[in-house]
């Protein structure tokens, strides 16, 4: 017999510690109390180890619904207990052959999310977006607004926004005379609101709920009137999409959708989510080449000429190359301004001739702006900019 002090035995029906000595029988271990009393009797084959501290031995029986435990702190006794009972199993042990189960189940089951966020998420947004209701989606573009403003202003809030002084009033004029034509050859299922903000990228975003902002540096691009049309018709094509909506969707996922069902489109809900997509990320290039030919046959459809969305296109990215992009997250430029001819063939030449000073368009249809009007809008910022043709 073996005994020891430093044995604790738990008996699993009362949380009490028996400190006990332990006898070690031919076929298994006998428990006992100090007064000699036995306690319990295991078998050897019954016998398993559990999960313990540093420097503790803790026994227990398989399968028994009594759960009695023996903690063995004497390194020489428990010793002589593996010994004796020979090697003893680790309860709760996995089976080489079940950790390649479970590591295989893990990566099957991680392949699967990934197929979900990559084929699935894209799919659900895709059917969902067209059933988000105008009235929600302007909701949520209030909401957007107010974290893109934050975003993007700098300086003083109040100036953020070009064409509220009297000197600019004639340029904000000018501004809304040409949204307005668009808007109206759109016509769009919900209000257009577009300005003109001092930021210096030549660029213009749309968001959800037909929020348009175009750039000061786009402004300064943009050579006629042509031009700065054809950039916010892409623009408009976005909204006419619910690309803005969509993105947002596949972005937030199940947030997006739970904020929608609540109403919670404000603080760090799905506000947040769309301003960063909308703002931060880039559309696919499927997407931005489906906003260009709605904006080049809208452009058409006022009569003048498509071709100038490619040109200034063309323009912001610089020398053509194969990694010359607009505001690098765009598609290559020269690859949009080439579909973009080829739409502008299809639908045949222009019904106007070259632009005058006048901005009559020699005999065809109006200019989109005449002369006076281009130069004002050029100023919408402050500053004074070249007499330039509204149209070419």
């Amino acid at each position: 017999m073996i005994t020891s002090s430093s044995a604790v035995f738990f008996d699993g029906v009362t949380s009490a510690r028996h400190l006990v000595t332990i006898e070690l029988a031919a076929a298994g271990v006998q428990i006992r109390s100090l007064a000699g009393e036995v306690l319990a009797e295991w078998a050897n084959a019954d016998i398993v180890a559990f999960a313990a501290p540093d420097g503790v031995l803790r026994l227990g029986r398989a399968g028994r619904p009594m759960p009695a435990r023996l903690e063995i702190r004497d390194p020489a006794l428990a010793a002589a207990v593996t010994a004796h009972t020979g090697a003893i199993p680790q309860f709760g042990a996995i089976s080489p052959r079940t950790r390649v189960k479970v590591v295989g189940w893990s990566l099957a089951a991680v392949a699967s999310a990934v197929l979900v966020a990559v084929f699935g998420v894209p799919a659900i947004a895709a059917r969902v977006t067209p059933l988000v209701p105008v009235r929600l989606e302007q909701r949520l573009g209030v909401s957007v607004d107010a974290q893109v403003r934050s975003f993007l202003v700098r300086g003083r809030a109040d100036q953020f926004e070009c064409g509220n002084t009297l000197d600019a009033r004639l340029g904000r004029a000018a501004f809304q005379k040409l949204v307005h034509k668009l808007e109206t050859a759109a016509a769009l299922p919900l209000p257009l609101h577009a300005d003109v903000v001092r930021r210096p990228e030549a660029n213009a975003i749309a968001l959800p709920g037909g929020r348009v902002y175009v750039f000061q540096g786009l402004i300064a691009k943009a050579d006629n009137a042509d031009e700065l049309a054809g950039v916010i018709a892409h623009e408009i094509g976005h909204i006419a999409h619910r690309d803005g909506v969509r993105t947002v969707i596949q972005a937030g996922s199940l947030s997006f959708l739970f904020g929608m069902l609540i109403g919670d489109f404000s603080g760090g809900g799905a506000a947040v989510i769309a301003m960063r997509t909308v703002v931060q990320s880039s559309y696919s290039r499927e997407t931005e080449a489906a906003a260009d030919a709605y904006g080049a046959n809208l452009v058409a459809r006022l009569g003048r000429d498509p071709r100038a969305l490619g040109t200034i296109l063309m323009r912001i990215a610089g020398t053509p190359g194969p990694m010359a992009k607009i505001l690098l997250d765009h598609p290559e430029a020269r690859e949009r301004a080439a579909a973009i001819e080829a739409i502008a063939a299809a639908l045949g030449p222009s019904p106007r001739a070259a632009a005058l000073a006048d901005g009559t368009g020699g005999g065809g249809p109006p200019g989109l702006l005449d002369a006076a009007e281009w130069a004002a809008l050029k100023r919408i910022c402050g500053g004074a900019a070249p007499m330039r043709s509204p149209g070419k």
